[in-house]
């Protein structure tokens, strides 16, 4: 999957994915009021954590958000069902992909009050139970290449986009369907 991010619009914050089924979504943000796009970092946030099944992981995996809209291609006769399906079974790793991208994004935006890894530790053990699994090394990396996007996505001129592609292992299961 790829993901384009095309400088705001009259302060309209969007991402191109391109899936690998051949369908291309528009996925709207309404974050105006950040310098940093709210979906770039879950997007940093999520490829450099190895979230699988945070919000693009899913989407990689057929989840179509309300806030989004099909460009091109055609989904499958079960999008809407898979969708669903995708985005009920992963509904705690969504809400874990939130909270670490939401401290992540602040800290990306010079609001962050608090140290950085004890604002992460605090964010998991709020939505998770299972304990924390990361190094303060590789927080205080993913925010310096979230950093770094964002500086890359501030200098875009128009007709420009920052893109970058979404492994495909970080893709949600596919839960199965009883019967």
């Amino acid at each position: 999957m790829r993901l384009a991010f095309p400088p705001a619009e009259d302060g309209r914050r969007r991402v191109i994915v391109h899936r690998r089924d051949g369908v291309t979504l528009e996925m709207r943000s309404y974050d105006r009021t950040f310098r940093v796009p709210h979906d770039l970092a879950h997007a940093v946030t999520e490829r450099e954590l190895k979230l699988n099944a945070g919000v693009f992981g899913c989407i990689a995996a057929g989840a179509v958000f309300t806030s989004m809209r099909v460009l091109t291609g055609s989904q499958r006769h079960d999008a809407a069902a898979r969708s669903t399906r995708i985005i009920k079974a992963n509904a705690r790793s969504i809400t874990v992909a939130e909270a670490l991208s939401g401290v992540l994004h602040r800290a990306a935006e010079g609001t962050l009050t608090r140290p950085l890894y004890a604002s992460v530790r605090e964010a998991w053990g709020s939505v998770e139970e299972r304990p924390f699994p990361y190094t303060e090394a590789t927080i205080t990396e993913t925010a310096k290449i979230l950093t770094a996007q964002a500086e890359s996505w501030a200098a875009l001129s128009p007709g420009e986009d920052l893109t970058f592609r979404w492994p495909p292992a970080l893709t949600a299961q596919l839960p199965t369907t009883r019967r």
